[in-house]
């Protein structure tokens, strides 16, 4: 029976957020990751051939935990301002309890090399945009209205304490609730 890996993807992965929570998108090298671990490069690159593939892999796993709730929270009301503040308020309680993930998302794709990920991890992303398009169907199409409903404004709330390694206040949800609300009318 073979042992199990020591440096599996996840750690690895772990290790490249709390880099890239640390000192920024820069940060996540393939040597660092090793160094943060404690692994040989070659698990590391056996695992990601190149930093894109980190990258991208990095991206697409948090993209897929924040997503995976904001569905469900937009799914969890049938009037389109309540889903919108439903989704707001995921925002603000997922960056709460994942502040290093968080941090992921904050930096975004293209600081993550996107337009080099290899292409399982660019259909990955691509289809986790397709379920967001759906989950989103009903809301009025403004799409400028509702980003910045569901997203530009709760990670412009949550983005000063996250980089600044603060709690996120209890008051910021008050805040993207006013805010969805003032941007998505009521049916």
């Amino acid at each position: 029976m073979p042992r199990p890996a020591r440096y599996t993807v996840d750690v690895l992965l772990d290790a490249a957020a709390d880099l890239l929570a640390a000192d920024g998108p820069a940060a996540v090298t393939m040597s660092a990751v090793a160094r943060a671990t404690g692994a040989p490069s070659g698990s590391v690159y056996h695992r990601f051939p190149t930093r894109s593939a980190l990258c991208g892999e990095l991206w697409v796993r948090t993209e897929e935990q924040f997503q995976q709730g904001l569905v469900e929270a937009l799914a969890s009301a049938e009037e389109p301002q309540q889903r919108c503040v439903a989704g707001a308020l995921h925002v603000v309680t997922w960056c709460r309890e994942n502040p290093v993930a968080a941090q992921v998302l904050l930096a975004g794709p293209d600081a993550l090399d996107l337009a080099d990920w290899p292409e399982p991890i660019s259909r990955r992303r691509k289809s986790l945009q397709r379920r967001l398009r759906t989950a989103l169907a009903g809301i009025p199409d403004d799409a400028g209205r509702r980003s910045a409903a569901l997203l530009d404004v709760p990670y412009a709330v949550v983005r000063r304490h996250l980089r600044a390694g603060q709690a996120i206040p209890a008051g910021a949800d008050a805040i993207v609730v006013d805010c969805a609300r003032a941007l998505i009318p009521a049916s």
